[in-house]
């Protein structure tokens, strides 16, 4: 059993502060992913390492060696290529995927600076990395609540009733039931939202795990490579389309990634 943490004033306020970013960078991925293909938002993400080091440094003033930050130039450039040449480019996308990579960055940099332990040990007790990304999650759930409240306030349910509906067409329109899960029974879909949670808990968790031992743009290049998986993976599912170029662009961006 984890030691229930105790936070000094100046560590729930910093606590909140990280729940902020974090729900800002959530809030805003789900929109890109919304606005556009899935590969797309991924392509886009991969430039998480540069905006961490950007950051890094000029927030905490903590620079790297200058071969890092000429590597991010083929992460930029590779990205810009990519997305220039997307079939499905959309500028909605494009500019939440980019304002996730900043509430990221932020999220991390802050993170870690609270992980550090002089600076650990004046904001509380039991404040390990698992226990802060738990903190940091009910900080973003409560910043959350006013949010959904003027976004969808009551027609929350109508919005359920829409998506079991939706996805009941779906499944019969595409005539393969083993493809295409029928989440139509309100039941299923919202066993299949409490597990996707669950999995993406475990996930950020894990990440908070690393982030406590690396250094924020280290994490940032693990995520890359995950994010190349979920690049394949969706193009496989989803039969998303990707340009010749699209495909060269996102190739030069994740291998600069490997040279930070």
């Amino acid at each position: 059993m984890r030691k229930c943490p105790k936070l000094t004033p100046e560590g729930r306020r910093l606590c909140y502060r990280i729940g902020f970013y974090h729900a800002t960078g959530q809030f805003l991925t789900v929109m890109s992913l919304g606005a556009g293909p899935v590969s797309f938002t991924h392509i886009v993400k991969a430039l998480e390492p540069f905006f961490f080091a950007i950051i890094s440094a000029l927030l905490f003033d903590q620079w790297m060696k200058p071969q890092v930050y000429a590597s991010l130039i083929f992460v930029v450039g590779g990205v810009g290529c990519a997305c220039y040449g997307e079939r499905s480019f959309s500028w909605m996308a494009l500019t939440t995927a980019m304002g996730s990579n900043v509430g990221f960055a932020l999220r991390a940099v802050l993170s870690k600076f609270v992980m550090n332990t002089e600076t650990n040990s004046k904001l509380g007790e039991y404040i390990t990395s698992n226990n802060l990304f738990g903190i940091v999650t009910w900080c973003a759930f409560f910043l959350s609540i006013p949010v959904a409240l003027v976004g969808e306030g009551f027609t929350f349910l109508d919005l359920w009733n829409k998506a079991t509906t939706t996805m009941s067409e779906t499944v019969i329109m595409e005539g393969a039931a083993a493809a295409v899960p029928d989440y139509s029974n309100p039941i299923r879909l919202a066993r299949a939202v409490v597990t996707s949670g669950l999995f993406h808990y475990m996930n950020n968790e894990v990440m908070y795990q690393t982030l406590s031992k690396v250094h924020p743009v280290t994490l940032a290049v693990g995520n890359t490579m995950k994010r190349v998986f979920i690049m394949v993976a969706s193009v496989i599912v989803f039969h998303n389309p990707m340009s010749l170029q699209s495909v060269m662009g996102s190739t030069i961006g994740i291998l600069g990634v490997f040279f930070v």
